[in-house]
């Protein structure tokens, strides 16, 4: 099929080379965000995707909004046959989806109807989910509504971050968007309603949501930190200064105050409401990422200092 790639971010990467490198398959445009500002220094880049179409000589599309009149009669000139999507990260109004004859078809990283919307890994690792995984479904006018062609399943291991869990999905999931394409090709696949009970919502965690609540279980602050990495970061206030905080890891038995720091020669721990945490990386504001350890001694906490 001649195919119109959406997306944006480096999750999206593993399905476009593989639709790219795809005997059945020809992906003749991508659809992506603009160039963004990015790095140190605030200057704009192509996204991840637009940079590996340039490379690969396909063309790239840079709507400002899916509605745009422009970019509509450019796709219907392209004329695509479906235009498959990951991580697009913008609205694609009624006008863009009915170019295609197969439509636009979602590569999405749950289990649906668990976890419609921005953030569903993050909120797979946040709520502690054992297993989840990623969907191919039609996409229409309600978010993460449309019917399922296929599903592929993964663990949540216990040490997973949002990142590395979300890499796994990428790339078992640039399969399962590659045999649902040509599923659909062959006229062997049929999309089925997702069932009306078990949705859930993931809305996008922004930077005060990763704020970290000491007055909470062990578990929870675990949880939130690991959902937060890499992004937005989890973060707490160390003598009125910003510090991220990297994973940490609960320690059974050891009690603290909630927010209580107590560093040693070999570990920094933190209360919370059960038992105590060890810190891993921090980074102070404006500063690098380092070892609790490390800085523990540059700060030296005393007393009963806390995180708030």
């Amino acid at each position: 099929m001649r195919l119109v790639f959406a997306g944006t971010p480096e999750t999206a990467l593993p399905s476009l080379r593989t639709l790219i490198d795809s005997p059945r398959h020809e992906v003749v445009a991508v659809v992506t965000r603009p160039d963004a500002q990015s790095g140190r220094g605030r200057k704009v880049h192509p996204s991840p995707v637009a940079e590996l179409a340039e490379e690969a000589g396909i063309e790239v599309l840079r709507p400002q909004k899916a509605g745009d009149p422009s970019f509509l009669d450019r796709l219907r000139e392209i004329g695509p046959d479906c235009c498959p999507v990951v991580a697009y990260g913008a609205l694609l109004p009624q006008s863009a989806l009915d170019v295609p004859r197969h439509g636009w078809i979602n590569l999405h990283f749950s289990i649906l109807p668990a976890w419609r919307g921005a953030a569903p890994v993050q909120h797979a690792v946040l709520h502690g989910d054992e297993i989840t995984g990623a969907t191919t479904f039609q996409i229409v006018k309600e978010l993460d509504a449309g019917p399922v062609y296929g599903v592929v399943t993964e663990e949540v291991r216990r040490d997973d971050t949002s990142g590395a869990l979300l890499e796994r999905l990428s790339v078992s999931g640039a399969g399962l968007l590659a045999a649902t394409l040509d599923g659909v090709e062959d006229g062997t696949l049929e999309a089925r309603p997702q069932p009306a009970d078990g949705v859930t919502i993931a809305p996008k965690l922004n930077v005060a949501d990763a704020r970290v609540a000491w007055d909470k279980p062990a578990m929870h602050v675990d949880r939130l930190i690991r959902a937060c990495t890499p992004g937005p970061g989890a973060w707490t206030e160390f003598r009125g200064t910003r510090i991220k905080l990297g994973p940490v890891r609960p320690v059974p038995g050891e009690r603290l105050a909630p927010g209580e720091v107590a560093a040693g020669k070999s570990r920094v721990l933190v209360g919370t409401a059960t038992d105590a945490v060890e810190l891993g990386e921090v980074q102070p504001q404006g500063k690098r990422v380092m070892g609790a350890v490390e800085w523990a001694r540059g700060v030296r906490p005393e007393g009963k200092e806390i995180f708030a």
